[in-house]
């Protein structure tokens, strides 16, 4: 593992913390790499059954780290697009396509690449302190790591559109009002309210989960008919588990049901 994220396993809840903080968790090449390795080893850890994606320090992620960057660029012009398909482009997909749910845990300034990470993720947590930036017009660059899709899912196209153009900050209340904070806490309640969503997370129907993660996104990119098909299968999926099984046998005794994740 990398110095740069770390990751830890506790009550089937994997925390990955991008761990640069006098950097404010700009991403370099070596950090990139890391994520995205890390993000593919919660995806197939069988021991997790949430997972919670924040930052150590003061910051959640500023993106891409420019210092870096400027050298790679000064070397090669076509950097840039090699490390949107090598990296940026697998932890996005990694974190919005991973079968359990993603938490993010927003503790600080999420901009660029670092909002998208974000985005990408199935709830925010965000710090009253925290803000989002869509940063990429500020430095003559589109969107990456799936704001442009990710961004409309949550806010609409108008909304997207103004965020990503004018690029100015969304604090914590804003972000809320927008839709692009599942809850706002002080400072010193977001670690403990990330884990304890993570964890009821964790204590659910994971297969089930999985499935409307996948009829989610399904759904964004398909007709009424294709997405009522997506729907046949996945409950077909669903019910052929255990935990659909003990549910409606507890339901009928009226009891709690206990999922397992299978």
């Amino acid at each position: 593992m990398s110095d740069s994220v770390r990751y830890e396993v506790s009550d089937a809840v994997g925390t990955i913390t991008m761990n640069r903080p006098d950097a404010m968790n700009a991403l370099t090449t070596e950090m990139k790499e890391a994520l995205r390795d890390t993000v593919r080893r919660a995806a197939a850890d069988p021991a997790v059954r949430a997972v919670v994606l924040t930052g150590a320090g003061r910051a959640f992620c500023a993106g891409q780290d420019l210092r870096e960057h400027l050298t790679n660029l000064e070397a090669d012009a076509a950097v840039l697009g090699a490390t949107v398909r090598e990296h940026y482009n697998p932890i996005a997909r990694g974190l919005a396509e991973m079968p359990k749910p993603v938490v993010a845990a927003v503790n600080g300034s999420a901009a660029g690449a670092g909002a998208s990470l974000a985005f990408a993720c199935d709830f925010r947590v965000v710090s009253e302190k925290a803000s989002f930036l869509l940063a990429f017009a500020r430095v003559g660059l589109s969107s990456d790591t799936g704001a442009a899709w990710s961004l409309q899912q949550l806010v609409g196209r108008a909304k997207a559109t103004e965020l990503l153009m004018l690029a100015e900050p969304v604090r914590a209340a804003q972000a809320a009002e927008l839709g692009l904070a599942t809850s706002v806490v002080p400072p010193e309640e977001l670690a403990g309210a990330a884990r304890d969503l993570a964890v009821r997370l964790a204590q659910g129907p994971t297969v089930a989960l999985a499935a409307i993660k996948e009829a989610l996104h399904h759904a964004a990119t398909h007709d009424l008919a294709e997405s009522l098909e997506k729907e046949a299968v996945l409950q077909e999926r669903c019910g052929a588990t255990e935990d659909h099984r003990a549910a409606t046998y507890a339901f009928v005794a009226k009891e709690t049901p206990v999922f397992e994740g299978r």
